[in-house]
């Protein structure tokens, strides 16, 4: 990774399932007079719908589109599911693995999350690990205990180009955000297991994320 990428912040939006077609393209209108050119390296994580004209709306940009999801396989009998080869296929250059609700709401364990780190490596897609602690974890002061233990999705083996997101699941969607101490705590836990797995060459070039309520009010604070 060049120094110049190193230094550029990157900021991602993970939409959810939220916004139907014209709304996603009239978002991309304005994150292309916003973010393109800019110092800021973006990526926007759409519903699989939404990925080919979202796609087509930043074709002409800096800016980088990811699924929300993989399936871990190459192909099969799936239902519902999308393999990363057709991500890739359909523009992505991204992939989130490992989200809490992904984790709370499908039942994903440590192992499943990993394979699909894998899969998105066998296809040039760069995975964005999200780990974080529950608030009974973190209460039990276990918070320590299960980044390390999440982050071994990638430390296993790791690829080029990743970045890691901690999302601490107590701050998503509860309107209860980390405070910029807090995240910048975990940031630094975060960085320095890196460096010890991976050497502080590599630990120094991955962009570390915060994401767990974060508004237009608490935003320039967290970043």
């Amino acid at each position: 990774m060049s120094p110049e990428r190193r230094k550029r912040r990157l900021i991602a939006a993970n939409w959810k399932m939220h916004l139907l077609r014209a709304d996603a393209v009239a978002w991309c209108r304005t994150l292309r007079r916003t973010f393109h050119g800019s110092a800021v390296r973006t990526v926007v994580f759409p519903s699989y719908p939404l990925i080919p004209a979202v796609v087509a709306e930043l074709a002409e940009t800096d800016m980088a589109v990811g699924a929300q999801d993989l399936h871990p396989a190459e192909k099969g009998a799936h239902t519902g599911d999308v393999s990363a080869a057709q991500l890739r296929d359909a523009g992505c250059s991204w992939a989130l693995c490992g989200h809490s609700e992904r984790r709370r709401d499908h039942g994903e364990d440590d192992a499943l999350v990993a394979a699909k780190v894998a899969a998105a490596v066998r296809h040039h897609l760069s995975p964005m690990l999200c780990i974080g602690e529950t608030r009974e974890e973190r209460q039990r002061g276990e918070t320590w205990a299960v980044l390390e233990r999440q982050l071994g999705a990638l430390l296993a083996a790791p690829p080029e180009g990743f970045a890691v997101a901690y999302e601490p699941v107590w701050a998503i969607g509860t309107g209860q955000s980390a405070t910029p101490a807090i995240a910048a705590e975990a940031h630094a836990y975060i960085r320095r297991l890196l460096s010890e797995r991976l050497g502080p060459e590599v630990a120094e070039a991955v962009p570390i994320l915060y994401g767990g309520s974060c508004t237009p009010d608490n935003a320039a604070g967290l970043i």
